[in-house]
């Protein structure tokens, strides 16, 4: 209740009922709250009073400006801009503050962990802040240090966002579709795992790993002698924020190549690792003096099960080739929409709402309007929400937004089908029977030489008799038959698989 009551103060305070109460449907309302805060003066444009309130608010409200500063289609041009502050330029903690976080992750002062230390900070966000600094072996690391007391702060906040999940439920007649309750949740969990450093470390050493074998992005080294769950020690990395356009075509940047590149980023990480970085704003991405993109903070990402990718694919790629009702049946096969949707009348529907984005570059979709009518035909054939889907359709979200700032005549649709086509045909296609076959190989290899004695033994617990009339028996019985039949399949398959393996 205090953090509620906190909340009504900074929003009262910052003036931000304009925003909510400026329809004229709620003048009255409106008119009550002037009438009652009647020395309310502001000084400052609404934009950096909004900005102001939410980092007075903290981790969570920080984090869904920086959600609605990629979205320049969506905001008017001032708010965009003052909210893109929020992205890296959040108020840093003090540098008292900050050395004595380190004294207590290390249990010594920073003058004896790191040869150099930076004790101002270079960069600062919802959660933490980056410090430069020099290990005493020379080489140069930043320094990413949790702000203290934030867990407490961001615990109070998703309570009320349960709280507010369960206030959906029970007074909205959409509110059990929408899984409120359970997208809160998976919220939860990522934010639990940005608190913990240690975590994020091994994010982003996993993230390395997925990209050693491409240069599409660059991921800093983690330094895991120096990192703890409050303080985290990576390779300092050097770059152009992307989000200094101007800059970047000073250096001969390819802004057309880039934003191609950063949507095979984005499904790279999708559909072959199934493991995403989730939190991919303009604050959190350099670019090479070579034309790389460097990915930075890595306390959110998501992962996808296969059959989250498989059904995810299946409808990327009817959608850019326009096949609404293969859209419309993954939809069911899946099980996001009840199995007794009318497919033709899901499908005319998809239809009304995607087809007339087709052909068109990003700067000429109204992707609000789009996402409207999408939600009212969700809600339409009672399409249930998917929290596991959530952070993916974040992370989609900001890389249009980024796409648009680029190039904002990239066809998205063109740019992303090779890349589905591609991946579909290594998945259904003769490759991915052989990358099946390679990861069943070390269960085959096991299991294949036991099918004798396993069938041996079945046949004598068939009964004391001799094999011949066992096996007579179970010639006679048709499940017994099917068993055998199926034990000698599955015998030659797994040999037929040997094979091809080996010849492959």
């Amino acid at each position: 209740m205090l953090r509620l009551l906190k909340i009504i103060r900074v929003g009262l305070h910052f003036g931000l009922d304009e925003f909510f109460l400026g329809h004229e449907r709620v003048r009255g309302l409106r008119v009550l709250l002037q009438t009652v805060f009647f020395w309310r003066r502001y000084t400052q444009p609404r934009a950096v009073r909004l900005r102001l309130a939410l980092e007075a608010l903290g981790p969570i409200f920080v984090k869904f400006g920086q959600i609605l500063s990629t979205r320049r289609d969506m905001l008017p041009a001032d708010i965009a801009d003052e909210l893109a502050k929020l992205q890296d330029q959040v108020p840093p903690c003090s540098p008292e503050i900050a050395l004595a976080a380190i004294q207590r992750a290390y249990g010594k002062p920073a003058a004896e962990v790191f040869a150099a230390f930076n004790a101002t900070a270079i960069a600062s966000a919802s959660v933490a802040q980056v410090h430069f600094a020099e290990l005493h072996d020379g080489r140069a690391v930043a320094v990413k240090i949790l702000r203290p007391g934030i867990e407490q702060v961001i615990r109070n906040d998703v309570s009320l966002l349960d709280a507010g999940a369960g206030l959906i439920e029970l007074l909205w007649a959409d509110g059990k579709r929408l899984r409120p309750h359970e997208v809160v949740a998976e919220f939860a969990h990522h934010l639990d795992d940005e608190l913990d450093l240690m975590r994020e470390a091994a994010n982003a050493s996993q993230l390395r790993r997925n990209f050693e074998e491409t240069s599409l992005l660059l991921v800093p080294e983690i330094y895991w002698d120096w990192c703890t769950t409050q303080v985290m020690v990576m390779e300092r990395m050097h770059g152009t924020p992307i989000s200094h356009i101007d800059s970047l075509r000073a250096q001969g940047i390819d802004l057309k190549k880039l934003s191609r590149e950063g949507v095979e980023i984005f499904f790279t990480q999708v559909f072959r690792h199934g493991f995403f970085h989730a939190d991919m704003h303009p604050g959190n991405i350099l670019v090479a003096a070579d034309g790389r993109y460097i990915a930075l903070d890595f306390g959110i990402v998501g992962a996808l099960t296969d059959n989250d990718k498989h059904y995810l694919a299946q409808n990327f790629l009817a959608f850019f080739r326009r096949d609404y009702r293969r859209v419309a049946e993954s939809h069911i096969e899946s099980g996001w929409a009840p199995a007794d949707t009318r497919i033709d009348a899901f499908e005319t529907a998809i239809r009304a709402v995607c087809e007339p984005i087709f052909a068109r570059p990003l700067k000429d979709i109204s992707f609000g309007r789009v996402l409207l009518r999408l939600f009212q035909t969700s809600r339409r054939f009672n399409i249930e929400v998917q929290p596991q889907l959530v952070l993916l359709q974040k992370t989609l979200l900001n890389i249009e937004g980024l796409g648009r700032e680029l190039d904002p005549d990239l066809d998205l649709w063109a740019t992303a089908k090779p890349f589905l086509e591609k991946w579909m045909s290594e998945q259904i296609g003769w490759r991915g029977l052989l990358r099946q076959l390679k990861t069943e190989l070390p269960f085959w290899s096991h299991a294949l030489p036991q099918l004798p004695r396993l069938l041996h033994r079945y046949l004598e617990e068939a009964g004391n008799e001799r094999l011949s009339g066992a096996l007579q028996r179970l010639a006679d019985e048709t499940r017994d038959q099917n068993i055998v039949l199926a034990l000698i399949a599955v015998a030659l398959l797994s040999l037929s698989g040997l094979l091809l393996y080996i010849a492959y």
